[in-house]
């Protein structure tokens, strides 16, 4: 059985009056705060540094990440706590809980002007969104052609860029045919659910 565990990410601090030798000190990895439950052996760390640096690079205030049985939180703001951290409902003896139940935890959304479609888009055009959470990439591995362009003409199994999260890969295809007019997403990206990707004008 797994046991639960936590681990913080906090700023360094050395006491100024006392000897530095005399008192552990912890130097950051990172300029954020992080906490994790649920230790998972097969969870690597190498994976969470790299959602890490990813979040730190967006704009989002906080991240929720549940995989299986492996929960990640990551904050910028040192105020904030995971879901897990806030008060249990009190259950009475029938076994209902005083409390309603909480919506699941998502991430702020970004509010990057590219990452919305803009409203003159024709009727009729297909907007293909992130169907999860996860790096976009708009080509097989580093160096590898890119799986379309503008003005490229897609079939309804044609691939348009993979979505990466704790080293599986899922494929987004076109499901139309027509022609991509519009690439939002920007290869090595942190994308989330729904977030725009490519806009494409179906065939007549």
């Amino acid at each position: 059985m797994t046991k639960p565990c936590e681990t913080r990410l906090l700023p360094a601090h050395r006491p100024s009056s006392l000897d530095p030798n005399s008192l552990p000190f912890w130097q950051p990895l990172a300029p954020l705060r992080a906490e994790r439950t649920n230790c998972v052996g097969s969870l690597p760390f190498q994976d969470i540094e790299k959602i890490a640096c990813a979040f730190e690079r967006s704009e989002w205030r906080t991240l929720h990440l549940q995989i299986g049985d492996a929960e990640l939180f990551l904050a910028k703001d040192a105020d904030a706590r995971p879901p897990s951290a806030a008060a249990a409902p009190v259950t009475t003896k029938s076994g209902t809980s005083n409390q309603p139940e909480r919506a699941p935890v998502r991430p702020a959304a970004k509010a990057k002007p590219e990452d919305t479609a803009p409203a003159e888009i024709p009727d009729g055009w297909s907007v293909v969104t992130a169907q999860s959470l996860g790096t976009f990439y708009r080509a097989s591995k580093p160096g590898a052609p890119v799986f379309v362009e503008i003005g490229q003409a897609v079939t309804p199994e044609s691939e348009l860029c993979l979505i990466e999260v704790m080293k599986l890969f899922t494929t987004m295809r076109a499901g139309i045919s027509g022609t991509v007019r519009h690439i939002y997403g920007r290869d090595g990206d942190l994308v989330e659910v729904g977030q725009p990707l490519f806009v494409i004008e179906p065939d007549a």
